[in-house]
């Protein structure tokens, strides 16, 4: 009874999904091959069910035979490589091996390939099933080992959560990391301006669309606006002032404190109270608003870093360019919401023939939106202890630049907003004493 329950739970755990899988690989091409080093944990293959001595223990002779096709059907079946676009055939495992927990050859592709080739445990090594790993070398013919290459990661069918760590190898020496997890789609290990571009520039679309609270503040600027020209100083304050602060943290110019991410989050939630509040207060825009909008915009910026910083590493060589595209898949995206919005409210006001009503309410709900969104992030803000900064001379010089920067940007948008004032459609229209002398 005893050997058919601890077969039955040996079934049973190799046919459990893992929460989480953590995946190491690296990509090489070298002359007429490219060469995929992967390791994955062992238990994350749950169709094949090792041969197991002991309470739990893989018996490591008997389980070699099965390390191939095991590879060959977990891994290599959802790994596909591209060459210039063209998918690359014929990839198949040259070498598996055990390895144990504790292993750290992983750190270097040479270190990595060296353990690979060194003989197998040994046999009376006590390597529990659940703990061991497998290192797999797998091949394939190219045509030249400097062409772009692109990989689709397809391994999140390990676990339900998979982690992978990819780092390519080009021929000139260097090491680009990638970190991402589940499938990434099609990654391109050295992307070309053009490529990094276009990813950016749908990344930056759909986060503008995905970020509700970012959306909801565009709203509340759509609110008192009665004609789509009134928005445009108002929007390219808030577009100038989201660019600066993104590209400076992209550049690593802002905080790097843990308190400073829940801090701009709390910031932005306000942003929204405030924006509601004042709809309610003063249905028209004030021509100041721009300065507002202004100062708010260079807190949404650096919300939006946060969505771009883990998604760097795609950008190859074209640091520059995939930041500006990024930021024009977001002012696509917010243009397209407004534009969406206006109408929307135009047609609301038309139906209900109640534009205060209409206005008070769209207001009443944003701030209370807002509200929780800003008590939610409170707590969570509350909990990261706060350091003063010590106030030395590198903090006051760089102070004293973003002073000057957004001295600059406020004095032009400054320009533009009595410029756009002055011109003929948006001059206010003469007094009755005026219109009567005339």
């Amino acid at each position: 009874m005893t050997v058919i329950a601890l077969a039955s739970g040996a079934a049973l755990q190799g046919h459990d999904i893992p929460n989480a899988v953590a995946v190491q690989a690296f990509v090489k091409p070298v002359g007429g091959r490219i060469y995929l080093l992967v390791r994955v944990p062992l238990h994350s293959m749950r169709d094949f069910v090792f041969p197991q001595r002991g309470p739990g223990y893989l018996d490591v002779a008997r389980a070699a035979p099965l390390l191939e096709d095991a590879a060959q059907q977990w891994i290599a079946g959802a790994v596909d490589l591209y060459e210039n676009d063209l998918p690359i055939k014929g990839l198949r495992a040259v070498k598996t091996r055990v390895a144990l927990e504790s292993d750290r050859s992983f750190g270097s592709y040479d270190k990595a390939l060296e353990n690979l080739n060194s003989p197998p445990l040994d046999e009376q090594v006590n390597v529990v099933i659940n703990q061991a790993l497998l290192d797999v070398l797998f091949e394939a013919p190219i045509q030249s080992d400097h062409a772009r290459f692109s990989v689709h990661s397809k391994l999140s069918h390990l676990g339900q959560r998979v982690v992978t760590v990819l780092r390519f190898m080009p021929p000139d020496g260097g090491v680009r990391p990638f970190e991402f997890t589940g499938d990434p789609g099609l990654v391109a290990l050295d992307p070309s301006w053009l490529q990094a571009s276009w990813r950016f520039v749908v990344m930056g679309t759909e986060h503008i669309l995905e970020g509700t609270d970012h959306l909801l503040f565009l709203v509340c600027l759509v609110i008192p606006v009665r004609r789509f020209w009134d928005l445009v100083p108002v929007v390219t304050a808030f577009t100038v002032a989201h660019s600066v602060t993104l590209l400076a943290a992209a550049y690593n110019l802002g905080p790097d404190a843990l308190w400073f991410p829940p801090l701009i989050e709390v910031l932005i939630a306000l942003s929204i109270v405030y924006l509601a509040i004042e709809n309610l207060i003063r249905p028209a825009p004030t021509q100041e608003r721009w300065l507002i909008t202004f100062g708010f915009g260079l807190v949404h910026g650096f919300g939006f870093s946060f969505g771009l910083r883990e998604n760097l590493q795609f950008a190859g060589s074209h640091l520059l360019a995939s930041l500006l595209s990024f930021n024009v898949g977001v002012e696509m995206g917010q243009l397209a919401v407004l534009i969406v919005l206006v109408a929307c409210f135009r047609l609301l006001v038309r139906w209900t023939q109640a534009e205060r009503m209409t206005a008070t309410i769209a207001g009443v709900l944003a701030a209370h939106t807002g509200w929780h969104w800003l008590l939610e992030r409170w707590e969570k803000f509350r909990q990261f202890p706060l350091h003063w900064p010590v106030w030395d001379a590198a903090l006051l010089a760089s102070c004293g630049r973003w002073l000057l920067v957004l001295l600059v940007l406020g004095g032009l948008l400054r320009a533009v907003q009595s410029r756009f004032a002055r011109s003929p459609g948006n001059a206010a229209p003469p007094s009755p004493k005026h219109a009567e002398e005339t």
